[in-house]
């Protein structure tokens, strides 16, 4: 579920497509996606051994450990587009604004977190070029721990 008010439109990020864009202000720390009605989770070789696998794939968002969601449906939340520096930081799948974010703000998150260890995206980083290469479960929780902490403790 998507928190503040939003919109859909053409996204700043070449080649993207359509990003999701902040239609009012959001403070820092405060949540932009929380997750709401997730059917199931599936561990990773499940949804590899699957016929539909290659089809499923780009829906396929990991949430904790070796447990995939798949969304198919392509709610609005798929809009969240990747960056490196991003606009919301990605923990235990909620998002969280990284700084106080101005209406206008297109949300982003680092995909990184959200693929299986050592799967690379379809695609490279728009910005930089790099390969976007999902992190394993311990690197991403670490490294989202350590991001929200700096966000709700700054000092």
């Amino acid at each position: 579920m998507i928190l503040p008010r939003y919109r859909i439109a053409a996204s700043t990020i070449p080649g993207a497509g359509q990003g999701l864009f902040l239609d009012e202000p959001v403070a820092r720390g405060r949540v932009l996606l929380a997750p709401d009605a997730i059917p199931r989770t599936w561990r990773w070789q499940d949804l590899l051994a699957r016929p539909d696998a290659d089809a499923l794939l780009p829906s396929t968002i990991r949430w904790f450990e070796d447990q995939y969601t798949v969304t198919p449906e392509w709610p609005d939340e798929c809009y969240v587009n990747h960056a490196f520096a991003p606009t919301g930081v990605w923990h235990l799948g909620f998002v969280f604004a990284a700084t106080d974010l101005a209406a206008g703000t297109e949300v982003t998150v680092d995909y990184r977190h959200l693929l299986g260890e050592g799967q690379r995206e379809a695609f490279d980083d728009a910005l930089t070029g790099a390969p976007i290469v999902g992190l394993s479960w311990r690197e991403s929780l670490a490294l989202s721990t350590r991001q929200l902490a700096a966000i709700v403790d700054p000092a």
